[in-house]
Formats: structure tokens, sequence, C-alpha cells
């Protein structure tokens, strides 16, 4: 709860997450009962922090963004208004965590991550292989072999991918990679909704 003490500019934050939780709630047509299903919370915690007048923790605002099918950095995003579509390639933003191999690289070439879905820009060097740390998460994705070659393994079966093959699957199957080949793997992966 906030108090007198609460500074304005923590309560107009708190005010705008509580008007953004609203917003994604609505456009997914969610009631609050459902939501608070969803996320694992009380409906009436998910009111206050709608109406700002609850100051969430981090683990309550992790909650809401699983009930929303959301990355919990969505709840914070600020619109800008001339925001370019444009991405050139010497200002792709790099993306690091989800405990990636760091011999890894992965950019964005959206330019954020506040769409229906998040493409990034994979190289992975040989030997590159994730299969200690399986992902599962919503949604689905699609990946684009440009050069080299790729093992994706999807629930344990695995498909070989080279130049010019696709492959596309819901990402609540567990899944990770790895390049066995001798060379440098690039390839396009597109994810909805964004996981970052």
């Amino acid at each position: 709860m906030m108090n007198d003490s609460t500074p304005e500019s923590a309560t107009a934050m708190l005010g705008a997450v509580g008007a953004r939780v609203r917003s994604l709630r609505k456009e997914r047509r969610l009631t609050l009962d459902q939501l608070a299903e969803l996320a694992g919370l009380s409906t009436g915690i998910i009111s206050q922090v709608e109406r700002g007048l609850a100051n969430p923790s981090f683990l309550t605002l992790v909650q809401l963004a699983h009930g929303l099918g959301i990355p919990v950095g969505t709840l914070f995003h600020v619109q800008e208004e001339h925001r370019s579509p444009l991405v050139r390639r010497a200002e792709r933003r790099r993306l690091d965590g989800h405990g990636l191999d760091k011999t890894a690289i992965y950019e964005l070439l959206t330019p954020d991550l506040n769409g229906a879905l998040e493409v990034t820009w994979v190289e992975t060097q040989p030997g590159h292989d994730t299969s200690a740390t399986p992902f599962t998460h919503n949604g689905e994705e699609v990946g684009i072999i440009l050069s080299g070659h790729k093992e994706v393994y999807l629930d344990g079966v695995k498909y070989e991918l080279g130049p010019g093959d696709s492959i596309r699957y819901p990402s609540t199957i567990p899944h990770w990679y790895a390049n066995t080949g001798d060379e440098v793997c690039t390839a396009i992966w597109v994810i909805t909704p964004p996981t970052w």
C-alpha cells in the first residue's frame, strides 16, 4: 500500500503501471477474476494495482506479466511518439540474459519489444549447445538458417537445418539448440509474444 510519504514521481509511475495493466487486461478481454487466476494473485491486489493504489513487489509484477503473457518490462513501457520503424545494422540492440551462452550473439532486429513479435539475429559458434537449459515459454517461434548448420531439438526430437531451411514450433515445447558444425551459424529467429 502507498502512504503519504510516497514520492510524487513514484506515485505517477505506479499509476502508469496500473493503467498499463488495465489496458493490457482489457485488450485480452480478461476480467479481473480471469487475470487473477492466470497470475495466481487475488482480484483485490490486481484491482489496487490497476488503480495505482498499491506498490506491488517485483514478484507481483512478474506474476501479472505471466498472466498477461508478456515480458515484465512491457509493464514499464512508455510509448515514444516518433520512434523510427527502421533498425540499421550498426544500431542493433544486443540482447543478453536468459542464461544465454556468451559465445553466441543475439541482436534485436525490431526497433523494440513492444509489438506482437520479437525478431532476432542469432550467431552461434561451433560447439554452441543449450541442451543443459532447455527453453519453455508461451508463444510460437520460427527460425530461418542463413548460413552454417543448426540442430533444433523439440522435446528431444532432433531437426537438422542448413542454409535456407526454416522451422516453426510452439514455444511451450521444451526446445534447445546446438551448432555441431565447423562454422558459425547465422539465423533469424521470430518469437511471438516477445520473451526478453
